[in-house]
């Protein structure tokens, strides 16, 4: 039976798994650490891994911009940028993505939206990504940055930034601390764990960023007519309080027909990523190969 070997590669630390072809979302973590400072250290990193487990594909998951097998643009991790994983791992079939769109792929194939054809996925952490499924396959657009819902704006006078956009400055994690640390409290954590209990000034507090999720959610619903929206990444698990006040924001700025769109969270967790990567790497029809 052959086997596959999924990376997910982030700004802080790295995984690896492997898994059976036929089964790719049952992965089993085989290797983590801090991420690699330095591109030498990440091609040792892997290449420790494929001398290991010698897998008949490879599925790489990055927190940025890919095209093809080409790493086009990682803020977090620069020594990246314009590295073809191809060439530095030749003899391997390659499957590289955003981790946003690699969490999509399992959520598609084997959890929250198995058997749907639409979705959108908002992976909420530290910042924001997204990844969008339609008509049965992930989008990943001319250039491989289809669905950076990070970028959505509902401010037409915000000055704008180079590396982080509009909603991830008023809905993200670092949002969510920044409200908490003017509330006295320590991240957004505490604050999200205030609201749980009922405190009236911890839900005020949250409404600006739910509001914010919920406006610009308004338009990618109304763009793409979804199934589901998919919460995932570390904010998934505080959905509980900031669902009822992004639905608001959500159902205010839509029309009749449309809002009834479900919203639910992941089905594979902190997982999700590594599982995507490695149905990616297992040839799926959701991730078609794009040539550079």
């Amino acid at each position: 039976m052959s086997r596959v070997l999924a990376i997910d590669i982030g700004g802080t630390n790295i995984r690896a798994g492997i898994a059976d072809a036929d089964s790719p979302c049952e992965t089993e973590v085989v290797a983590n650490g801090a991420a690699p400072s330095d591109l030498h250290a990440f091609r040792a990193f892997v290449d420790a891994q494929i001398e290991a487990y010698r897998p008949d594909g490879l599925g790489i998951a990055i927190p940025g911009l890919a095209n093809g097998t080409l790493c086009r643009w990682v803020p977090n991790l620069p020594y990246l940028d314009g590295n073809d994983v191809a060439a530095l791992f030749p003899g391997q079939p390659v499957a590289l993505g955003n981790d946003a769109h690699m969490a999509l792929v399992a959520e598609a194939t084997a959890g929250a939206a198995a058997g749907l054809a639409d979705a959108i996925l908002v992976a909420i952490g530290t910042g924001i990504g997204s990844a969008v499924l339609s008509g049965g396959r992930v989008l990943r657009g001319s250039g491989g940055s289809a669905a950076s819902f990070g970028w959505a704006s509902a401010d037409r006078d915000d000055a704008g930034d180079d590396r982080s956009g509009w909603l991830e400055r008023h809905a993200a994690g670092r949002a969510l601390d920044r409200l908490a640390r003017s509330a006295g409290l320590r991240n957004g954590t505490e604050l999200i764990a205030a609201a749980r209990a009922g405190q009236p000034d911890a839900l005020k507090r949250l409404e600006e960023p739910a509001a914010a999720l919920g406006t610009c959610l308004a338009g990618a619903v109304a763009l793409l007519d979804p199934a589901v929206i998919l919460i995932t990444g570390g904010v998934a698990s505080s959905f509980d309080v900031l669902a009822p006040l992004t639905r608001a924001a959500l159902t205010r700025q839509l029309p009749p027909h449309l809002r009834s769109i479900r919203i639910a969270v992941g089905h594979f967790g902190p997982g999700a990523v590594l599982a995507g990567a490695a149905v990616a790497a297992a040839g799926s029809p959701l991730w078609k190969v794009d040539h550079v």
